[in-house]
């Protein structure tokens, strides 16, 4: 038993749409369809922020019962809202007047040219409904991470996050809102026909197992924050789609003594997060891969799925010796992930297949655990090199495995085997390290881009193993916190 019309909490009210096409963004139905002009279109693309909204999804850990996140609406596919409640800037302000973010960005001079100020708004209320403390200056950064204007400077705005708090409370009520949201999760499933393109939306391991091998040539969406270009820009048809967000098993993680099993339809903000807490060296990638509303829409199982050169978590779980799991049917299979990796964006999946979960190894003592990436700006943007690097040291200080892996020097997320080799039962001098980065001119022969250029992208593949050693080096002069900057 399946549901045809798409169903999300937005304005007060439970809305029931079926004359939508499926690959209407949710950014084009509000500014098109209902007049709702404050969400902007700027990049089209999820970089710049001017289209920033609030989702609110269920959540039993949550606040009230729900989660709120920014998300950015020019790349999120209208269907996926079903089961969720939708926020843009027109819900700030109430009848006594702007909501304490708009009024701390109004006071302290934080409002722009009027065009992005919307979305630091919405990135700004989505963090003040969540969480109650005044958050530091790098966690307010981190807020505004994909909020990329700067016309007026950005100190104002800064300010107005970490003062917004001293306004008198205006809390969101979420008691109609979570009854709202549990009435359609209670509904059957959707499956939405617009024009002959359908889009599914199963709630079960066991119905996406069915349909994917009903349909092995239907499009996977999980997040869309790469699909959702595809249609913004590249003006593509997507076919049937089979959603993968409303199936919570996918969402399922366990851990023992030996993996950190993620399921693949985490997100990214909630796989770092677990990432983090068990190998806190995770940390720096993840407060850098993409921005936090992109982190909030993509999962960790479709960066790994869409098997792009430069998909920036692929070489720290390479380095880790992940394992990807992968489901047809009622079969599962399991494989080393930098085996799943064939040729550009070429996979391992077999027609009717898809990825069911990541099974990363956990932290242990003896392990050096590093993850860099190198790109022309600190936040929201693509990686001109990504390396992953996990050293292990035996009992006499010599390195007795080595996996390193780069994203951004070849045509998949690579092991530099050359470089592993040389480093393999050397102990952890400048000499063994240089060996290694002298071998990287036999694992890799990078090409040249936009992003950067051939011999630029080696030189920095052998910049990072030095910045390993000097690290991790006890013969090393330069504390940790200069390295920082030496390599800034």
């Amino acid at each position: 038993m399946t549901r045809t019309d798409i169903r999300f909490w937005y304005q007060g009210k439970t809305l029931s749409l079926s004359d939508q096409p499926a690959q209407r963004t949710v950014l084009q139905w509000l500014r098109e369809e209902r007049g709702a002009c404050g969400s902007k279109e700027g990049c089209g693309e999820g970089d710049c922020g001017a289209c920033t909204v609030v989702v609110a999804t269920l959540d039993a850990q949550g606040a009230g019962g729900l989660r709120l996140q920014a998300i950015n609406s020019c790349i999120a596919l209208l269907p996926t809202l079903d089961g969720k409640a939708l926020f843009t800037v027109e819900d700030l302000a109430g009848a006594d007047g702007l909501h304490p973010v708009q009024q701390a960005l109004v006071d302290l001079h934080g409002s722009q040219c009027g065009f992005c100020t919307p979305g630091f708004a919405m990135s700004l209320w989505a963090d003040y409904e969540e969480q109650p403390r005044v958050p530091t200056l790098d966690e307010a950064q981190q807020v505004l991470s994909g909020n990329l204007c700067r016309c007026t400077g950005y100190r104002p705005i800064l300010e107005a996050a970490q003062r917004c708090r001293e306004y008198p409370l205006q809390r969101l009520e979420r008691a109609p809102i979570r009854s709202a949201l549990e009435k359609i999760a209670n509904e059957p499933a959707l499956d939405f026909d617009h024009g002959g393109q359908r889009f599914f939306a199963p709630r079960s391991l066991t119905e996406l197992a069915t349909l994917r091998q009903a349909l092995p040539e239907a499009r996977l969406l999980a997040g869309g924050t790469d699909i959702g270009l595809w249609v913004t820009k590249q003006l593509r048809e997507l076919g049937d789609i089979i959603y993968l967000g409303a199936v919570e098993e996918l969402r399922r993680t366990e851990t023992d003594d030996t993996w950190l099993t993620l399921g693949a339809g985490l997100t990214l903000t909630e796989a770092f997060t677990l990432l983090c807490r068990d190998e806190p060296q995770w940390q720096e990638l993840a407060a850098r891969f993409a921005s936090l509303p992109v982190r909030n829409a993509g999962t960790l199982g479709g960066n790994v799925a869409n098997g792009s050169p430069i998909g920036d978590s692929m070489p720290a779980l390479i380095a880790l010796g992940t394992h990807v799991v992968l489901q047809k049917g009622e079969t599962q299979r399991e494989l080393a992930l930098e085996d799943f990796y064939l040729g550009y964006q070429q996979t391992a999946l077999q027609p009717g297949e898809f990825v069911r979960a990541l099974r990363v190894p956990r932290a242990v003592p003896g392990r050096l655990f590093r993850t860099w990436k190198v790109s022309k700006r600190q936040d929201q943007d693509i990686s001109a090199v990504c390396a992953g690097f996990a050293l292990t040291l035996g009992d006499a200080g010599l390195i007795s495995d080595a996996r390193l892996a780069f994203g951004g020097m070849a045509a998949t997320p690579r092991r530099a085997l050359a470089a592993e080799a040389a480093l393999r039962g050397q102990p952890l001098e400048l000499r063994s390290i240089e060996a290694a980065m002298d071998a990287l001119e036999q694992d890799f022969q990078p090409i040249a881009d936009m992003r950067a250029s051939a011999a630029y992208r080696q030189q920095v593949a052998r910049n990072l193993l030095r910045r390993l050693w000097l690290e991790h080096s006890t013969q090393a002069q330069l504390r940790v916190d200069r390295i920082t900057e030496v390599f800034a």
